[in-house]
């Protein structure tokens, strides 16, 4: 069996901030870095020729076409999942999940049968019920949103981000997890986000503890249509500053605090930008403050609606001449989304990005619970106090993260090895936070640190 290795490479890397946070420490887990290296752009190029080859994946298309169309693309992705079964030890399955969505006065039109293809690797402890989901939709559209017989590649919408979650399935099934980690493909995303709101309510009237939901979609494409940017070196990660299902009494609490830039999902943003970037050279992870592009909406969409933390992660630049186009050649310009508007290179690197976010947080303790800090006095010194988790395993330490009032990231991280920490900074100037680390260096998500109003 696989395991990650306790074995970590310490970097001293200097950050471009203030002075006093001029420098940090980032550990690299031997493994993590391993898998990274181990992305296949052949194997991703390879799949995403397959999906084009089903010619349209249109949610209106046939579901029981032998090589053609939704059904097909479905069956297809499912019996790719199962090619890496043996390799996992008992750890990996597949399943098809089938829902019913449309109707007369829908997008769709009528209603249709569609199809879900969810990759689980289970996780190795009992007492840990922790779930991580990533996210893609294998459902396209061309020029027309209902035309289900005209050629529809979907090479980048969203065969970039399938292809991610097929070697992440890949690569992460043959490790021992503590927790357990969904890589869904999803059907119904462009009739409204169909099959990510069937998943979303499966989790909610289950009761996973789904910790974490990472959507991908249009992850490949460097270069920027009208503009001719290009750029294969960034990545956006969008993230909701008020979470949709906030209360009266969690609205008072994040007002009082000046939370507004710290609900869970730019926590997990942040962590993405974190640990991406310790694993894969030569890319920036963008912080984008909205839930996802101006107007417009992805399969993390329903996830958030049900209080689960989620977000997108998205190319930094869309081409619009291949989004939703009808592939032909107009004015010298090409439109349509085909293979060759695919940078592998961008797309290897995104997908490095992915796997070791999930993989280090799924090693990670959980979070630490009920963090605070002290408002009872005047004082120039901040004090915080927190529990420890409540499952899974124990934390080798805490992290106390620390950033100025006008920063996105976070600055600092002290080490402390009991649940409370004085610290010189003061609560006026400054935001705070904790994590849960292990003895190897993993890092849970990070918990804001809220006083409390007497």
């Amino acid at each position: 069996m696989k395991t990650f290795h306790t074995v970590c490479i310490l970097l001293a890397l200097v950050l471009l901030t203030t002075p006093l946070f001029a420098q940090t420490i980032k550990n690299r887990d031997q493994v993590i870095a391993s898998a990274v290296e181990d992305v296949s752009v052949e194997r991703m190029k390879s799949l995403i020729e397959d999906l084009v080859g089903f010619h349209n994946r249109n949610n209106l298309s046939s579901m029981t076409h032998p090589t053609q169309g939704l059904g097909a693309a479905a069956e297809y992705l499912y019996q790719k999942v199962n090619t890496y079964v043996p390799a996992s030890d008992g750890r990996l399955s597949a399943e098809k999940i089938f829902y019913t969505a449309g109707g007369p006065d829908t997008r769709l039109g009528r209603e249709v049968k569609l199809c879900n293809v969810i990759a689980t690797i289970q996780g190795s402890d009992p007492d840990d019920n922790r779930v991580i989901a990533l996210l893609s939709h294998f459902d396209n559209r061309n020029g027309e949103g209902n035309d289900s017989i005209r050629y529809a590649p979907g090479a980048n919408d969203d065969g970039s981000g399938v292809a991610c979650g097929m070697e992440i399935v890949r690569l992460l099934s043959r490790v021992d997890l503590p927790i357990t980690v969904k890589i869904m493909f999803l059907s119904g995303e462009e009739h409204g986000l169909n099959g990510a709101q069937f998943m979303a309510e499966t989790a909610e009237r289950a009761g996973w503890n789904l910790i974490a939901v990472v959507n991908n979609d249009m992850i490949g494409n460097g270069n920027a249509s009208e503009t001719n940017t290009h750029n294969n070196t960034m990545i956006r990660v969008f993230s909701e500053n008020i979470p949709a299902t906030e209360t009266e009494a969690q609205r008072r609490v994040r007002v009082y605090n000046s939370a507004e830039n710290d609900s869970p999902s730019r926590q997990l943003a942040r962590y993405i930008k974190e640990t991406g970037e310790r694993y894969v050279e030569n890319t920036t992870v963008k912080l984008i403050y909205r839930n996802d592009r101006f107007g417009r909406g992805g399969d993390h969409t329903p996830f958030s609606r049900k209080g689960f933390t989620a977000v997108r992660i998205c190319e930094m630049h869309e081409n619009y001449d291949r989004t939703h186009q009808y592939v032909r050649e107009e004015n010298g310009i090409q439109y349509g989304d085909e293979i060759e508007g695919i940078d592998f290179e961008y797309l290897r690197k995104n997908t490095g990005i992915n796997l070791a976010a999930v993989a280090n947080l799924a090693l990670a303790p959980s979070v630490p619970v009920n963090v605070h800090q002290e408002v009872s006095q005047l004082t120039n010194y901040s004090i915080l106090r927190w529990e420890a988790p409540k499952q899974g395993k124990q934390p080798a330490a805490y992290y106390v993260l620390i950033r100025e009032t006008d920063q996105s990231q976070w600055q600092m991280k002290i080490r402390v090895e009991g649940t409370e920490a004085r610290l010189p900074y003061s609560k006026d100037n400054y935001f705070f936070a904790v994590q849960s680390v292990d003895a190897e260096g993993h890092e849970s998500l990070a918990v804001f640190a809220e006083a409390i109003k007497n």
